[in-house]
């Protein structure tokens, strides 16, 4: 007779072992996709060596301005005229974030040589995941996240002092 195999979770709760105050106004995120990464072996045909992956990966990005260096002089309040001028630092991209369960290898075409190789070696997705992550920090520059972000903490920031009654200017240095 043959025995079952049973696996035990011995393990204890998570231990919460800090909390901290963000001050962070996440503005804008990008929802990104897809890495197509070759390796080609030079004056060898692709069907004896060299290969193709296509490895979906899937992810986010957040464009963020960090409120937390903000001093009295990044607000100039003139009670009288009921105006407040603001300095907001620029924007940031936030490191991407690749969601496992969105990301997995599409297809791979191999030659017969890397096919022979992969026998032998363990498969290395490492490659592809800080591909997908170099990729989707680029998308994230290129689509512009980070105006978006300006543009928003802009608007938020203008709303929350209309609702006080006061105009809102901001300083053209980090326009």
């Amino acid at each position: 007779m043959r025995r079952r195999r049973e696996t035990r979770d011995r393990s204890r709760p998570a231990l919460l072992q800090s909390v901290r105050d963000l001050s962070q106004y996440h503005a804008a995120v990008g929802d990104f996709q897809v890495v197509d990464l070759e390796h080609d072996v030079a004056w060898v045909p692709d069907v004896l060596a060299g290969n193709r992956t296509l490895f979906v990966a899937a992810g986010s990005v957040s464009a963020y301005v960090d409120l937390e260096g903000l001093g009295d002089e990044a607000l100039t309040v003139d009670p009288e005229k009921r105006t407040v001028q603001v300095r907001l630092p620029e924007p940031k991209l936030d490191k991407p974030n690749i969601d496992q369960e969105r990301t997995y290898l599409y297809s791979q075409e191999r030659g017969v040589w890397d096919r022979v190789k992969a026998l032998f070696d363990a498969p290395d997705q490492q490659e592809f995941s800080v591909l997908a992550e170099e990729k989707t920090a680029d998308a994230a520059t290129k689509a512009g996240l980070v105006a978006r972000a300006a543009r928003n903490t802009r608007t938020m920031l203008t709303s929350m002092f209309q609702s006080l009654g006061d105009k809102t200017r901001f300083a053209a240095d980090n326009a």
